[in-house]
């Protein structure tokens, strides 16, 4: 067992089967000479449903939101399972990119992002640090509350 693996069994994480696109396009792409992973964006789909619909600050709360972030981020994990083999590859997550559905109003897109930022941290420590963008949108597909993207350095 990888020592990211035994790290997620610890916090009592089993990663699902990766999700499927939903369209033209696929979950991960390998670029940069073979450095760098790039992920679509997911959402907080358990077992091909969403844990959570809605808009922040009007039908769900940040707490919720971070729920549904710390989802989002452990699909991503199993989008990059499946693209990697390993886990134990990641040298580094390098940028993080959250979209949260909100209600006119709503500011607090960053608190609910750290529901996927401090999972990272959770399971790889300091390689699990990044940058981040977290942006609020008036509409996502499907009205998930979250959806998340990212890059992350691997090694051979």
């Amino acid at each position: 067992m990888s020592r990211i693996e035994a790290r997620l069994r610890e916090l009592g994480i089993e990663l699902p089967e990766a999700p499927k696109a939903a369209a033209a396009y696929v979950p991960a792409k390998t670029f940069g000479n073979g450095n760098f992973v790039y992920t679509s964006g997911n959402d907080c789909r358990v077992n091909g449903k969403l844990m959570y619909e809605g808009k922040l600050g009007s039908d769900l709360t940040i707490e919720q939101g971070q729920e549904a972030a710390r989802q989002t981020a452990i699909n991503l994990l199993a989008v990059l399972k499946e693209h990697l083999g390993d886990l134990d590859r990641i040298k580094s997550i390098v940028k993080v990119l959250g979209f949260v559905n909100s209600a006119p109003g709503f500011v607090e897109q960053p608190y609910v992002i750290n529901g996927a930022s401090n999972l990272f941290e959770e399971v790889f420590g300091e390689t699990g640090v990044h940058a981040r963008s977290a942006l609020g949108t008036s509409d996502l597909p499907f009205n998930t509350p979250v959806e998340i993207e990212m890059v992350v350095e691997i090694s051979d």
